[in-house]
């Protein structure tokens, strides 16, 4: 995914709550919305360099959004919007040869008692895929999630549901950095979700994760990594 801006350069104050942040940008204390409701506490630390996306509309309360920040000269991405993108723009160039497959890609679709991300058709044949962002990565490995999730839960639980009705099924973990080499369930920080990840992956689902390639001008969807269940 290019970036069509041009970055804006900050420093991180504070995390306010789940969706806004303070910075520090040209002398001046900024309001920033943050899309993302994981902890993100090992990237939000005061003092670190962020880059901002400049954003322009009538009913926003903020200028900006939080769009990376500087790891110790790694650049992380931040949105958890961005992973379904990446996905979704793979999925059409057919880079992703486990679904080349499919002839239609359709975004959002209600399975069970989820709004799942994506829905493949060919012929018939019918896809669903869950995509879930990561940021976090502990020696090397990318760990989701950050925090407890029912509603990730829910999700594995709409996939078995769909692999139960003769659907294919996968869940995809986009891991938005390039340090990471495996995943894994963040047992510690939800063992539910990684009982759950565990049972669907047994009963049908795919899984599969992805790190990235991560530039102020642009993020793309890079390697696949292993799956450590």
């Amino acid at each position: 995914m290019i970036i069509p801006v041009e970055l804006v350069k900050a420093e991180f104050i504070k995390r306010l709550n789940r969706f806004a942040a303070l910075v520090l940008l040209d002398g001046k204390e900024e309001l920033i919305h943050v899309a993302n409701s994981g902890r993100l506490r090992e990237l939000f630390l005061p003092g670190r360099s962020v880059l901002l996306y400049p954003r322009h509309g009538v009913h926003r309360k903020t200028s900006y959004d939080l769009a990376m920040v500087n790891l110790d000269g790694l650049l992380v991405s931040a949105d958890a919007r961005l992973p379904n993108v990446l996905v979704y723009e793979a999925l059409l160039s057919s880079s992703l040869p486990q679904f080349i497959d499919y002839s239609t890609v359709d975004r959002e679709a209600t399975f069970g008692e989820s709004r799942l991300d994506l829905a493949l058709q060919n012929e018939g044949q019918r896809c669903l895929i869950e995509v879930k962002s990561i940021t976090l990565v502990v020696e090397g490995r990318g760990l989701f999630p950050d925090a407890p999730t029912i509603r990730g839960r829910k999700h594995l639980r709409s996939l078995i549901l769909a692999r139960e009705k003769g659907y294919k099924a996968a869940v995809i973990f986009v891991i938005q950095r390039e340090d990471a080499y495996s995943f894994s369930p963040h047992d510690e920080a939800d063992p539910d979700f990684g009982a759950t990840l565990r049972e669907s992956a047994e009963r049908g689902v795919e899984v599969y994760a992805y790190r990235c390639k991560v530039s102020p001008h642009e993020i793309v969807l890079a390697d696949e990594v292993p799956v450590l269940l």
